[in-house]
């Protein structure tokens, strides 16, 4: 006696199930991904739990390297520019310093008529 194949038989709905009917994502992907050819039917229920820890630490690990390299990018990328204000500091700096001595100072007035003083200043005394 040969023995057939076991199968199961998709229940017949009237037309009227079908119209209530909610579209369930689950069964559209597996409609499409035909999930049971890529795995097999006599695939054991207790590796299904291992399998979906070890994809969530895969997809932790992969997030935490993106996170850390964008991290490490944005360091880079600010680091370069503390240096590139710390070097206009010390331009402004030197300008501002080459700018404030005597000399500079009365070169820059004396267009307006206003003589640097040669003599030191002397002491006014009041009396009582």
């Amino acid at each position: 006696m040969i023995m057939g194949r076991n199968t199961f038989k998709s229940p017949i709905k009237s037309s009227r199930d079908q119209k209530k009917s909610r579209f369930n994502p689950f069964a559209f992907i597996e409609q499409k991904l035909d999930i049971s050819a890529l795995i097999g039917e006599n695939v054991p229920v207790k590796f299904v739990l291992p399998l979906l820890y070890a994809s969530f630490l895969a997809m932790v690990y992969i997030w935490s390297n993106y996170k850390a390299e964008y991290t490490i990018r944005k360091i880079d990328r600010i680091q370069q520019e503390v240096e590139d204000l710390r070097a206009d500091v010390t331009t402004l700096e030197a300008e501002y310093m080459y700018a404030s001595k005597q000399s500079e100072v009365a070169k820059k007035i004396q267009p307006l008529g206003i003589v640097e003083i040669e003599e030191p200043p002397q002491k006014i005394v009041l009396e009582k």
